[in-house]
């Protein structure tokens, strides 16, 4: 048990601050709303209204999103690899290999889509 305090310490310290900020924003906070306050901000465009249903996106949204996904996910794979390299061997450099051809593919996929294209 002693080797997870650290770790469970450091979770009741950030549960304790996200209490505290919420609790601080709410006593801290403007307390007069108008109506200028309830609309949402676009970077100083006013805001065109939307369907009662809430309208479609363009696909490429999502797309950007999942792109976004992926890459990061291999940031948080690569690090640990090249760290531990020298221990994993050649079974290390083949994983590795799948994965990167894996992203790859994903990345091939979305040039074809022209996810990275910007209108």
């Amino acid at each position: 048990m002693n080797v997870y305090t650290p770790i469970l310490v450091l979770g009741i310290l950030a549960f304790a601050f996200a209490v505290f900020s919420v609790a601080a924003a709410t006593f801290t906070g403007p307390k007069r709303y108008n109506r200028a306050k309830y609309d949402a901000y676009e970077c100083g465009i006013e805001p065109t209204p939307q369907p009662v249903g809430g309208g479609r996106f363009p696909v490429k949204y999502y797309l950007t999103a999942m792109l976004f996904i992926v890459f990061d996910i291999e940031i948080v794979f690569l690090y640990p690899w090249a760290v531990a390299f020298d221990r994993l061997a050649i079974f290390g450099l083949i994983e590795m290999l799948v994965f990167i051809v894996t992203l790859l593919v994903v990345y091939a996929y979305v040039w074809r889509r022209r996810g990275l294209e910007w209108d």
